[in-house]
């Protein structure tokens, strides 16, 4: 079995025994969910080599979901497309990150340009939700991201601490690309927004 197979399989089991823990009024049902819960929870911990706790996958006392992120295409006049460049390993990526309670996707986006880029942007069109958990390596959580297109309304000002440049490039001269998304998947987003598409998984 493959690595990324057997990750998934203790996910799916380790979802399934939290599902049953919530649901479930059995109390034999319930110990034998507690026991499969614990035991997936040891065996991802030893994939992964990090302590599970700390990932807080299925920690929450509700139903098991994919998180949710954004991530904005933002082009200028000459088609060029902004991206930033992350402090953990100086590659780059599309602003965006994982949205925050109570904020609506295009608020979460609109924050994460400002925060990362220090680009005030307005939001154009929707350009799909993509489900990135296939792309995804051992260590990451299942994720939804909504990606949007948009243009900035003004100068890019200061941006916080996670990024340490932002600036524009041509489409065929991508820098490195960090490993938080594949560049077939920056590749992706990018013609999508530029071609007006609307794409989902």
């Amino acid at each position: 079995m493959e690595q990324k197979h057997f990750y998934d399989f203790l996910i799916e089991i380790a979802s399934i025994a939290k599902i049953g823990l919530l649901f479930s009024h059995d109390p034999y049902a319930l110990s034998n969910y507690q026991q499969i819960s614990q035991r997936a929870n040891e065996m991802l911990e030893k994939f992964q080599a990090v302590d599970f706790a700390k990932n807080e996958f299925f920690t929450r006392d509700i139903y098991p979901t994919p998180n949710v992120s954004v991530r904005t295409v933002v082009f200028n006049a000459k088609g060029e497309v902004l991206l930033v460049q992350e402090a953990i390993d100086h590659a780059y990526s599309l602003p965006g990150g994982w949205c925050d309670l109570y904020d609506s996707p295009e608020e979460a986006a609109r924050k994460e340009c400002l925060q990362e880029a220090g680009a005030n942007i307005q939001i154009k069109h929707l350009v799909g939700v993509f489900n990135r958990t296939p792309f995804k390596s051992p260590v990451s959580v299942p994720e939804y991201v909504i990606v949007f297109s948009a243009e900035v309304l003004e100068t890019l000002s200061d941006h916080e601490y996670e990024t340490i440049n932002a600036a524009f490039f041509p489409i065929d001269e991508l820098p490195i690309l960090s490993k938080k998304v594949s560049r077939a998947e920056v590749l992706r987003m990018i013609y999508a927004a530029k071609n007006h598409e609307v794409i989902f998984d």
